[in-house]
């Protein structure tokens, strides 16, 4: 189940044909006879409780979430330590055959024959054993668009040092929401070991447009504080500018700090605005937040290992392809 279904999507289809004008409903329903318009409202009344019952199946989808992220987090925390090469995995657990198994075989003996000579030349140098899998998640953030997009040359150095990223899921009672966890191995940037950033959801039929719940939404999220070593903030940079005084006429040099784009911006987010009122481009930057947040719990964390070497790309790419007409009749 999807959580974070957007609003946008509203809409889009429905039996018989594209709401291209959602005007024509309405003057349809104002051309029916009273009596008819009656019961129509009937069914209206009906379609709010169906609303209704239906976040309650999504809160319980949520619990459900809650309830096997336990069952996950044993595999994700061997992955973990073999990413960082805390533990070394046994040659069964390594066992993988592979559809491309053939051409990895041939690939891996042209590179053997290649570095013959390389070997010889190396032999009386020690092999570099590298620890873990390097980079694992630093590659993960530049294999996918939305995450590289966000990223910045100085951003890479302190990913290096990223050792997992967790899903925690809110606790029954509590109002719904998730939290992302970014866990650091200590590092020359910040004190921090993790870094969090909750997205508060709704599931909850509007008052005022019961008809355009499609499930769970994330209405707010709230990054976390980081304590970085003095001159390593790489959210801001410090620029000099020149002043002149107007009545003596010496020039000073002014320093100050300004914004700085960086990955880590976003444990700083903007925040919704309660009353709905932002301009444009807030709105924007905030869904594209939510956006990400949602790909982070869905996509990234679940499956790191298939982002890691591609093939989750190749399967994302395969599915934005359009189908043939043939294969999209309803």
């Amino acid at each position: 189940m999807e959580a974070n279904k957007g609003k946008g999507e509203q809409g889009m289809q429905i039996p018989g044909g594209q709401m291209d004008r959602p005007v024509s409903f309405h003057f349809m329903e104002s051309m029916l006879p009273k009596v008819v318009k009656r019961r129509v409202h009937a069914l209206k009344r009906l379609q709010v409780q169906c609303a209704h019952i239906e976040a309650k199946f999504y809160e319980e989808v949520h619990e459900l979430e809650r309830k096997y992220a336990a069952l996950y987090q044993p595999m994700f925390e061997k992955r973990r330590d073999v990413v960082t090469g805390t533990v070394e995995p046994t040659d069964a657990e390594c066992e993988w055959h592979s559809d491309r198994e053939e051409e990895e075989e041939l690939a891996e003996q042209v590179k053997e024959k290649a570095s013959i000579e390389d070997a010889k030349k190396e032999e009386a140098k020690p092999e570099e054993d590298p620890k873990g899998i390097p980079e694992f998640w630093l590659t993960i953030f530049k294999s996918v668009d939305m995450l590289s997009d966000m990223l910045q040359e100085h951003d890479e150095a302190i990913l290096k040092h990223l050792k997992d990223i967790q899903v925690k899921f809110s606790e029954p009672g509590q109002p719904m929401s998730f939290t992302l966890e970014f866990h650091f191995e200590p590092n020359g940037y910040f004190n921090n070991a993790v870094l969090t950033k909750v997205y508060k959801m709704k599931s909850e039929p509007d008052a005022t447009e019961p008809f355009s719940f499609e499930g769970p939404e994330i209405i707010d999220c709230e990054g976390c504080q980081i304590d970085w070593h003095k001159g390593k903030d790489v959210t801001v940079k410090t620029i000099k500018k020149k002043q002149k005084h107007k009545g003596r006429g010496t020039v000073r040099t002014v320093t100050k700090q300004v914004p700085n784009d960086s990955f880590f911006n976003f444990f700083n987010p903007i925040k919704a605005s309660p009353e709905g009122e932002m301009d444009e481009d807030s709105e924007f930057t905030l869904a594209t937040d939510f956006e990400i947040g949602h790909f982070f719990r869905e996509r990234i964390v679940p499956r790191a290992v298939l982002y890691f070497t591609g093939e989750a790309l190749e399967d994302d790419e395969s599915k934005e392809q359009p189908q043939p007409a043939e294969c999209k009749q309803q």
